[in-house]
């Protein structure tokens, strides 16, 4: 298994609701949490494309009276929320002309996801590959340092954009944080790069605020210190953004929306997307094992895989990996996972258990922007399993 790297520095990205390819992935998950309202069975696999002062939706929805849906007056709301709501910024949600071309699931992918006569008695999975979860100590989302910094420093100026506190901010931008490790620990950042869409501002007025708020988000961390660099809007502008000035799909931001590229990925997207996808799904109930197994002492680090084929209920494997930083066996871990008892990773078992078609506290448009791991809100971000965890494993350890 894997050990504990030498020292190095390790760099993830965030990007903001108003990127191009985030406003598409929170269409398409308003599409979804339209259809699970009207028809909590629905089955929805809906992409969105964004361009000049065009928005389009395209892909497979099965949902009862979903011609009652407005797609159009759903994609000029998020459009509206996301904060294009001026024609200055060249892409607005009153004047974007909107196409799509919805049509039902094939009857050959659902014959393989149903069982009986209701669309919710699902069996099998929606679609083969494999999907990962991953958890850490490093933070207390249980993220690794850097992808959940960059994060918190978006959210920090969504908020600070939309109180009008920094008055010149745009919707579009992005987020970097490189962070050096020494002993598999972060010890210190090295550099942030902020890149914000602002209106007609000086750089140095720019630069002088977006360090302010990137010291105050984190300081208390510790890891910032004099040498430290930061790059805010390196190339010297950033006033023409979002769709105006580069096109947007659903799903080109998996390494945003799961880990910073720590750890495997699957390679599937999220939003959009049912919970019949396991991509999606699964990648949720991983990350929940997994965060649970760590949340329950029994390792620092864990990477959890599982693997499926379409129309079957029963992951193909399950795989664990610690890391190097395991307290019992690994073995044992996957034992534990792959006996169904407490972990149970077929499709209807998951969606039931994390109430997956029924939200409660959340909707699938908020996981769009600032990742979909780390918010207490979510269900799979629960570690209401990690007494049990420690349970069995005390009842191990005195055998």
């Amino acid at each position: 298994m894997s050990k504990i790297k030498t020292p190095h520095v390790f760099t993830s990205e965030s990007v903001g609701k108003g990127h191009p390819d985030k406003l598409c992935d929170q269409v398409s998950d308003a599409v979804l949490d339209a259809c699970l309202e009207r028809d909590p069975c629905s089955r929805v696999a809906c992409e969105t494309m964004a361009g000049y002062n065009l928005v389009v939706n395209v892909g497979e929805i099965t949902c009862r009276d979903f011609e009652k849906i407005d797609t159009e007056a759903i994609a000029r709301k998020t459009v509206r929320d996301i904060g294009y709501d001026h024609p200055e910024l060249r892409f607005c949600h009153d004047s974007f002309e909107y196409l799509s071309r919805i049509h039902g699931q094939s009857p050959d992918i659902s014959q393989g996801v149903d069982e009986g006569d209701g669309l919710c008695k699902e069996q099998g999975a929606g679609d083969q590959g494999m999907m990962f979860g991953y958890a850490t100590v490093e933070t207390p989302e249980m993220l690794p340092v850097p992808i959940a910094f960059s994060h918190r420093l978006l959210e920090r100026f969504e908020t600070l954009r939309k109180t009008n506190a920094i008055d010149y901010l745009r919707p579009d931008a992005k987020a970097q944080v490189s962070v050096r490790y020494e002993g598999g620990r972060p010890r210190r950042i090295t550099s942030v790069v902020v890149s914000h869409q602002t209106g007609h501002v000086s750089q140095q007025r720019i630069e002088k605020d977006v360090i302010d708020v990137i010291r105050q988000e984190l300081d208390p961390s510790g890891l910032l210190d004099g040498d430290t660099d930061y790059y805010v809007n390196p190339t010297g502008s950033f006033i023409l953004g979002g769709p105006f000035a580069d096109a947007g799909l659903t799903g080109r931001k998996i390494i945003v929306d799961t880990y910073g590229g720590v750890g495997s990925h699957g390679g599937g997207a999220f939003s959009g997307k049912d919970p019949s996808k396991v991509d999606r799904s699964a990648a949720y109930y991983a990350r929940y094992a997994a965060k649970n197994i760590v949340a329950a002492g029994l390792a620092d680090k864990c990477e959890i895989q599982v693997a499926y084929a379409i129309g079957v209920a029963k992951p193909l494997s399950i795989n664990i990996d610690t890391y190097g930083t395991g307290r019992v066996d690994e073995l044992a871990i996957q034992s534990v996972l792959e006996d169904g008892d407490l972990f149970d990773f077929r499709p209807a078992a998951i969606i039931d258990q994390l109430a997956l078609l029924n939200p409660v506290g959340w909707n699938y448009e908020e996981t769009a922007a600032y990742g979909h791991f780390g918010r207490e809100r979510f269900a799979w971000e629960k570690t209401d399993k990690a007494d049990l965890l420690k349970q069995i494993f005390r009842k191990t350890e005195a055998a």
